[in-house]
């Protein structure tokens, strides 16, 4: 059993406060009912897993991650780039001029006469050129594969952050499903505390048209049935708003579904020590605490990995041109402003950054997260223990009061039937039949809401120890 606390899920407490003035006729609600589709549990939580938002937003930042852990694999693929440039300089001892660009290897070709600071000119010539590079990695020398282990490891923790969205997606519509439940409960108790108390309105009145009875008696009915009226209002509206909270938990669009058949048995009840020890390995939240150490720990490595050296294959081809007299050889036609002198080049390049502090530095402010998040491991544990534990007493003391609040109702009904017997036989009053009617309606008020209550205290233990995970 999964679940949540979802802000959906937070419009049922007033459900079941009888005092909410909520009021909802009885046709506009049969209206409602009439067409309303009914789902069972699993088809609730298997329509949610596929609909609601939240889970498929989740599954959307886990695409987005597996998207970026393909960034570093890119450095794998061949780099083509191309430039052109058309420059008016001074050209003491080169021949063509042009400027670095990150995306074309260039190779330095010069072919002008050499100068001294008495031969230096100021006259500009045109120089152009255009060129295409290929470069292609060959040995990374293992930095490559770190930074992809690194972001494989935030992909793993993302998917275990998604579990953990299930699981309170999966509480929502369970809580939700269970208050269904609980509030046709309340209904039932209202409805039937409404039809005992028109039937007494009607002994009433049958008696004090016969003269048996003090016509108090019929007012105190009255009385007594407006009251049970408005409780049955209420609770048809509560009703009605329970399965509106279903339907949004679910993620429908639609604006109400009800229950299907009885409610769902529910599952036995591990050990405390059992439910820790099983949850320790499968919880979400632990588990994504500890997938992000492991991609910190990868990460650190990988800035590391950055200063190992990097083995690169360049290919370029390219054409010059520049107007200055070069030291050999005649001005290329068009003095400067056409690149027609080819040349092209092929070459194997090995670069090693050997020392940069601000790499250095990143890979110590990298270790000291770390140590965050190994604290946010045991953090996680804790609270997981904690959660357990809580849930545990709350499940336990809903299971014990179920079957006081049994006795409370068997109890409230043979004092209802003892309080009826005397009023049907003239010994007791209508105040003396009301109270043991609002005694037993109460009754059974709170019996729905204790079965909720242990419902509920059920499926967030399931959630607390990761039961369906």
């Amino acid at each position: 059993m999964r679940i949540r606390k979802a802000r959906s899920a937070r419009a049922i407490g007033p459900i079941f406060a009888l005092g909410c003035s909520m009021l909802v006729s009885h046709a506009r609600a049969a209206e409602t009912e009439a067409g309303m589709p009914a789902v069972t549990l699993p088809e609730a939580l298997a329509y949610a897993h596929a609909h609601q938002p939240e889970i498929r937003a989740a599954f959307a930042r886990i695409a987005a991650e597996k998207a970026r852990a393909d960034i570093p694999r890119g450095q794998w693929q061949p780099m083509v780039g191309a430039a052109a440039e058309f420059l008016g300089a001074t050209s003491n001892n080169t021949t063509a001029a042009y400027l670095p660009t990150l995306d074309v290897d260039i190779p330095r070709i010069g072919a002008s006469p050499g100068v001294s600071a008495t031969t230096a000119t100021f006259k500009p010539y045109a120089s152009t050129f255009v060129a295409a590079s290929l470069t292609q990695e060959i040995f990374d020398f293992g930095r490559i594969a770190a930074q992809a282990a690194a972001a494989d490891a935030l992909v793993v923790a993302t998917e275990h952050a998604s579990d953990a969205t299930r699981l309170l997606v999966d509480f929502s519509v369970e809580e939700a499903y269970f208050a269904v439940y609980a509030a046709k409960g309340v209904y039932a108790a209202a409805d039937g505390a409404y039809e005992r108390s028109r039937e007494h309105r009607d002994l009433a009145e049958a008696g004090v048209r016969s003269g048996l009875r003090s016509p108090i008696q019929l007012t105190r009915a009255e009385a007594e049935l407006a009251r049970f009226e408005i409780s049955r209002i209420r609770a048809r509206g509560n009703v009605a708003l329970a399965q509106t909270v279903l339907a949004a938990s679910m993620g429908s669009t639609d604006p109400a579904y009800d229950v299907s058949g009885p409610a769902p048995t529910l599952p036995e009840l591990p050990s405390l020590r059992e439910a820790i020890e099983k949850a320790a390995e499968r919880d979400p939240k632990i588990r994504e605490a500890l997938a992000r150490l492991s991609a910190q720990e990868k990460s650190t490595k990988a800035i590391r990995a950055e200063l190992r050296p990097n083995l690169m294959a360049s290919l370029t081809v390219s054409g010059r041109a520049g107007g200055a007299s070069p030291s050999s050889n005649s001005v290329p036609q068009g003095d400067g402003f056409a690149p027609d002198v080819p040349n092209w080049d092929v070459g194997l390049v090995l670069s090693w950054p050997i020392f940069d502090g601000v790499v250095l530095a990143r890979a110590n402010a990298s270790k000291a997260d770390e140590q965050v998040r190994r604290e946010e491991v045991f953090q996680a544990r804790e609270l997981e223990v904690a959660d357990i534990e809580r849930t545990y007493v709350r499940l336990e003391q809903a299971r014990i009061a179920l079957p006081a609040l049994q006795r409370s109702l068997d109890g409230a009904v043979a004092n209802y039937a003892q309080a009826e017997a005397r009023f049907k036989s003239g010994l007791g009053d209508q105040v003396e039949l009301a109270d043991a009617d609002s005694i037993r309606e109460e009754a059974e008020v709170q019996l729905a809401l204790g079965k909720f209550d242990l419902a509920r205290a059920r499926a967030d233990f399931g959630r607390a120890i990761a039961e369906e995970m």
